[in-house]
């Protein structure tokens, strides 16, 4: 009767333990090699698919040459040989169709990765690589789609900064064009002495000075804001104090316009804040109701404290169009296009307003007509 194959291995062993040592180094050091080799093969390969099957078979292939080593050095049967490289290959058979049934979702996953990186590289930013898989190669997929929407972020950043900076450039050279203008025909005509009141020039010129001081002013307001290096030390205020402050300094801007101020204040308000920006906040949202306003009417501010602090400022005017609520915080903006400083000054006033009030932790909004009406409201103290 012949013995097992177990029986027969482990007897060749018992006799030829030195042989067995080196067959069973030679081996792994087979293994060690060929891995080597393999990994600079399936590094050039194209598919994952083939990858695998290269890998298993290749590990089949070195289960071979040990059992034709076992046998040459008298650790295996001759006899068994046979038998045992036709498991082998029954191995190899039944592995390639496992790897290449059990492979197939890595390789349309990888596929999918490869397709998506290629549609995001030309330019693609809806395209998602949709590998629901918990292994590294959906991690992948997610690092990709996360990429995807991160950089279609960025893009819609940069069209907008784009279209800011055109607007700015424009409404720059468009603000400045007219005081620059004044203040070289007054100094031409002082340096020509044709000027028929010098006293006079060097007001008017004193003046584009100072308009064109303040535009430099608050252009730089809101770079600081919009870059988020403004700011404010704060401490205690009534918010009524406040508002009441900016109706008498704006008091004869608003009787020049034959415009009334009217201030309702229920009780204290107290917040938390900076006086001087509350005060240019203030400021700059009676002045541009002033300015909208018809002669003989009343611009009203309203401070109360419901849910938070909060103050309104009403105007009779024809109030704000519709199409221009969504962009009238924006920097530049304009209701009117062809108004002039002296009209509607540069366009700040609500954006440097609206990121004041930002950054005392409040928020500023604009609400339909009738009337100009400008919300803001605040932490309470």
């Amino acid at each position: 009767m012949r013995p097992p194959v177990a029986a027969s291995w482990f007897s060749g062993m018992a006799m030829q333990p030195g042989v067995a040592a080196l067959t069973l180094a030679g081996a792994v050091l087979l293994a060690i090699v060929l891995g080597l080799v393999l990994r600079q093969v399936t590094a050039r390969m194209r598919t994952l698919r083939g990858q695998l099957l290269l890998i298993t078979l290749a590990g089949v292939i070195v289960g071979a040459l040990c059992a034709w080593q076992a046998t040459t050095h008298m650790l295996l049967d001759a006899q068994l040989l046979g038998p045992v490289l036709v498991v082998l290959v029954i191995t190899a058979l039944v592995a390639a169709i496992i790897v290449l049934i059990a492979s197939g979702s890595l390789s349309t996953a990888a596929a999918r990765l490869a397709a998506t990186v290629k549609a995001v590289e030309e330019g693609e930013r809806e395209i998602r690589t949709e590998v629901g898989r918990r292994d590294e190669i959906g991690h992948v997929g997610a690092a990709i789609d996360a990429l995807s929407v991160r950089l279609a972020e960025l893009e819609a950043e940069r069209e907008r900064l784009d279209s800011e900076r055109a607007v700015l450039l424009t409404s720059i050279s468009h603000d400045l064009r007219s005081p620059l203008a004044a203040l070289r025909a007054a100094l031409e005509s002082l340096v020509d002495g044709v000027a028929p009141d010098p006293e006079r020039y060097l007001r008017s010129m004193e003046a584009d000075v100072e308009t064109l001081t303040h535009l430099v002013d608050d252009a730089f307001l809101v770079a600081s804001i919009s870059g988020g290096r403004l700011h404010l030390e704060q401490e205690v205020l009534d918010l009524g104090d406040c508002c009441d402050t900016a109706i008498e300094v704006l008091g004869p801007l608003a009787d020049a316009r034959q415009v009334r101020l009217a201030l309702q204040v229920s009780d204290h308000v107290p917040v938390r804040g900076n006086v001087q920006a509350l005060g240019r906040v203030l400021r700059n949202l009676i002045d541009n109701a002033v300015r909208h306003t018809p002669t003989g009417s009343t611009v009203t501010v309203t401070v109360d404290q419901d849910d938070e602090p909060r103050v309104r400022v009403v105007d009779e005017g024809p109030g704000f169009a519709r199409d221009f609520l969504d962009r009238a915080l924006d920097p530049w903006a304009r209701a009117d296009e062809a108004r002039t400083r002296s009209t509607g000054g540069a366009g700040l006033g609500l954006a440097i307003a609206a990121g004041l009030v930002d950054a005392h932790g409040g928020r500023l909004w604009l609400d339909p007509g009738p009337g100009g009406r400008v919300t803001f409201t605040l932490p309470a103290a």
